[in-house]
């Protein structure tokens, strides 16, 4: 089974966070910036629901998929963590590409910050996103939780109070 897109942007972010994760230790529902990116996704271009299709691929669902440009569209809060915004935006073009759907593209999307990407995958990314897939299977395979980050990378991260407990 291939990991969800959630776990390849967190193999960019934090390799604990990830494990966690996937062993099913969640704590986004305590969080306030989880919450506050959560309604800036449903908040946010509102009339999407009506032009765009949601695709589920089993191990991901893309909220807004544009059928007739072949686009996925994915909506941030901020570009703090872009290259894990970036790295999960690929892994849908990738999937995608996976059941055969060409020439696909995506658009990171950071409303507040009145700013796109556009994206598309190039032989590099396809040769790359296997061993990310690789990298997540073998991380989730450990036995034991991957040490944290130092505190400071921890900042905004929902299983801060998870991991620095004893610290506080």
């Amino acid at each position: 089974m291939l990991p969800t897109p959630t776990l390849i942007a967190y193999l960019q972010l934090c390799h604990r966070k990830l494990w966690l994760h996937a062993h099913h230790i969640r704590m986004e529902h305590s969080s306030e910036l989880v919450a506050e990116g959560r309604w800036i996704h449903e908040s946010t271009y509102s009339n999407r629901r009506s032009r765009f299709r949601e695709v589920n691929l089993g191990h991901a669902k893309i909220d807004f998929f544009d059928p007739q440009t072949r686009t996925v569209h994915e909506t941030k809060k901020s570009d703090k963590n872009e290259a894990a915004h970036i790295a999960q935006l690929k892994y849908y073009l990738w999937s995608l590409e996976q059941i055969g759907m060409r020439e696909v593209r995506g658009i990171l999307e950071y409303p507040r910050l009145r700013k796109k990407h556009e994206l598309s995958l190039d032989d590099a990314d396809r040769q790359e996103i296997p061993q990310w897939v690789a990298a997540v299977e073998g991380i989730v395979a450990m036995e034991e939780c991957p040490e944290r980050l130092p505190k400071a990378k921890c900042r905004a991260c929902s299983f801060r109070d998870f991991c620095w407990v004893e610290e506080e």
